[in-house]
């Protein structure tokens, strides 16, 4: 097989694979706050887990929910869903401020924890999970989704893998999203629950550096984050920059944003740009504006040449059946504990370094 067109590279199919038997892996869904959870739990069943239930305060919810996943039964409390003794995970989406205590809770009871990002909104939360998670020996497991259900940034990872682009020196990314305001609930525009816009969407991004540079901790070097122009929402973050320095000596740069125009044809640009020391790989992950609506376009360029492949429904998503068989068998394999801990203190302290002078008008 030929460098040079592109087939070393090339990713063929994205056959889910089942991991195990029904049954084996039951797990419930709780704190329906954000829109999230679907795509944690439908990812968790086509791995081969089986939804038991769903927990949320609001029966409309729920009801939603249910619609969904037919079969899914209702909890009355959350404490029925913690007292089944069969359920091995409870995958969440709580408001964000309300995350890390949520997790304590399924820990206590003997479960690991999936939660959507952002994990935490303080670093308390963060020492608390840390100690907790020591203590019970359970899984405190964060849904970074923009590199771990978006097939670009997977097969990104394989061809970082591969040594397609040599040793990781630099990640720059840009997470863009739009607003719309009128369809948000009132916990989005305050900033003791949502946690500031580094700290929340720019997880994603600190995630993503970790992982495609091969960091175990990095220094931040400069943030910001800022209202530019929503002066309705005084405690909204519009803008949010930060610079990162691994402790491999690898560079991070990201931009985080509410400034989607309306023309665009998705909800973000998001895109991201990984240099190596021998090429460089560009993901379009959502869109390639004005050319192909289609996302997850991979750019490739290297010594051998340059590359582009779409890989919309032939990566998929492995990291949702390596997590199940983390929590059966007690490894380590989708993502360590280590490293979601580090990127969720890494974008806490981005959050809490941030100058933040408000602009709006």
């Amino acid at each position: 097989m030929s460098a040079k067109d592109g087939m070393l590279y090339s990713p063929q199919s994205a056959a889910q694979k089942v991991v195990c038997g029904p049954g084996e892996f039951i797990f419930a869904a709780a704190a329906l706050d954000h829109g999230h959870i679907y795509g944690m739990c439908g990812s968790l069943i086509a791995a081969g887990g089986e939804l038991r239930w769903v927990y949320d305060k609001d029966p409309e919810k729920v009801k939603s929910f249910i619609q969904r996943y037919p079969g899914v039964k209702a909890a009355r409390s959350l404490e029925e869903i913690l007292q089944d003794s069969e359920v091995k995970m409870v995958a969440a989406a709580a408001i964000p401020s309300e995350r890390g205590d949520l997790g304590l809770a399924v820990m206590d009871a003997g479960k690991d924890y999936f939660t959507d990002k952002t994990p935490f909104t303080t670093l308390g939360q963060l020492e608390a999970a840390r100690k907790k998670t020591k203590e019970t020996g359970q899984k405190y497991m964060v849904y970074y989704s923009e590199r771990l259900h978006v097939e670009s940034a997977v097969y990104a990872g394989q061809l970082i893998d591969q040594g397609a682009i040599g040793r990781v020196i630099q990640v720059m990314g840009t997470g863009p999203h739009r607003l719309n305001a009128a369809s948000r609930p009132d916990w989005f525009f305050r900033k003791s629950q949502y946690g500031g816009i580094i700290c929340d969407i720019g997880s994603h991004q600190v995630e993503q550096f970790l992982s495609f540079s091969s960091s175990q901790d990095a220094k931040v070097m400069y943030s910001r984050a800022v209202n530019l122009h929503h002066p309705a929402y005084p405690e909204l973050e519009d803008f949010g920059e930060t610079s990162l320095l691994g402790d491999n000596g690898a560079s991070g740069y990201f931009r985080v944003d509410w400034f989607t125009p309306n023309g665009l044809s998705t909800w973000g640009d998001g895109r991201t740009t990984i240099l190596g020391t021998d090429g460089y790989i560009e993901l379009r992950k959502y869109t390639d504006i004005a050319r192909d609506r289609e996302g997850d376009q991979v750019y490739l360029v290297n010594h051998e040449g340059e590359y582009h492949f779409g890989v919309k429904g032939k990566v998929g998503y492995p990291f949702f059946g390596q997590l199940i068989l983390d929590c059966l068998h007690r490894t380590e394999n989708a993502m360590t504990q280590d490293h979601a801990f580090k990127a969720a203190e890494i974008c806490l302290l981005a959050q809490q370094q941030a100058e933040q002078l408000t602009l709006a008008k």
